[in-house]
């Protein structure tokens, strides 16, 4: 059942790793190992639990590995408390890829945004380079590779945002690496008939990190929220970590392609809204530009269902844990970019 409010960090990791029937039921007919690389950022512990929560009450014998190069210990400790066995690897060293065990199913989390600015090439050898070590390693795996909305430019409004089959236009050089991921993955599925499903994903949301943490924080400090990129799309981190488990058996090889997001939403109106659970009337500045980028997740949601929690409820969840000082991961997404520098 969906709680009205969420307070505490047991009750925010209960609501991002309860599995649906439909995750339990194809769980149960799964077998063999699962590895989650690059299972170190914002989503893999999330995902990773998710995984072994739906194993476990479908009695599936499927073992699943998370690995990373743990950069902050306390994420490997979190998962081994919870009984998932861990690897700390560096996937940019060939070596140490090459030791991995060996898995039928792979969800790849490897990748770099924040800093690119700073030091692009590193953004390009986390995205390209890792994304091809993993593909050597475990061609003969079904993977399951998460990518971003950032590799589509910005769209009108009422384009009813980018689908799969447009094309992909870098507008920096984020976008650029992150379409440098997809086109290595495209070779590996094309010409090496490695079984690959990219997930271009746009924006996952907590209650400790995201857009809507971003926009309620500044509502809640009396800060102005920038109009300039005025539309978005997100969705519960709980239910894309469930989308990338449930395409595990929808890999394919040339690779599939599939959106992943929420509802086309107003920044504004999502301000508003965080107004009145928090009370405060919302400051803005600038002015609502004629697009935004915007991705259309239909081909997903014929294929898998809408996204079970709705936008409102997290705005709600988002709004309480930050009126209550709840933890925060202090990561921006600077959402209101819109020169694709980060």
């Amino acid at each position: 059942m969906t709680p009205n409010v969420i307070l505490t960090e047991v009750e925010r990791e209960s609501a991002l790793t309860t599995p649906s029937e439909a995750l339990i039921s194809q769980m149960k007919g799964m077998a063999g190992t699962l590895m989650i690389v690059g299972a170190g950022g914002k989503m893999g512990p999330t995902l990773a639990v998710l995984a072994a929560r739906a194993v476990a009450v479908s009695g599936s014998k499927l073992k699943i590995i998370a690995v990373s190069r743990f950069s902050d210990p306390a994420q490997k400790e979190w998962l081994q408390a919870r009984n998932i066995s861990t690897i700390s690897a560096d996937l940019l060293d060939d070596a140490q890829v090459n030791e991995l065990p060996e898995a039928d199913f792979v969800v790849s989390l490897a990748g770099k945004k924040f800093g690119t600015s700073v030091d692009p090439s590193e953004t390009w050898a986390v995205n390209c380079l890792a994304s091809a070590s993993v593909c050597k390693r475990y061609r003969g795996s079904s993977i399951v590779a998460l990518s971003t909305g950032n590799v589509y430019p910005v769209v009108p409004l009422n384009s009813g945002g980018s689908n799969e089959d447009d094309p992909l236009i870098a507008t920096g050089e984020y976008s650029a690496a992150a379409i440098g991921r997809e086109r290595v993955l495209q070779y590996f599925a094309t010409h090496q008939g490695v079984k690959i499903a990219i997930v271009r994903l746009n924006y996952a949301v907590d209650m400790v990190y995201g857009v809507l943490v971003d926009i309620g924080r500044k509502v809640l400090e009396g800060e102005p929220i920038d109009l300039q990129m005025g539309y978005l799309n997100c969705i519960w981190q709980g239910d894309a970590n469930e989308a990338v488990l449930r395409l595990l058996p929808h890999v394919q090889s040339p690779a599939s392609i599939y959106n992943l997001s929420g509802p086309l939403l107003s920044v504004k109106k999502i301000a508003l809204e965080f107004g009145d659970h928090l009370k405060i009337t919302p400051r803005f500045s600038g002015v609502e530009n004629s697009g935004s980028l915007l991705t259309n997740s239909g081909k997903l949601n014929r294929l898998l269902g809408e996204p079970a929690t709705p936008i409102s409820t997290v705005i709600r969840w988002t709004a309480h844990w930050l009126k209550n000082n709840g933890r925060s991961l202090g990561k921006p997404t600077k959402f209101e970019v819109s020169d694709g520098k980060y």
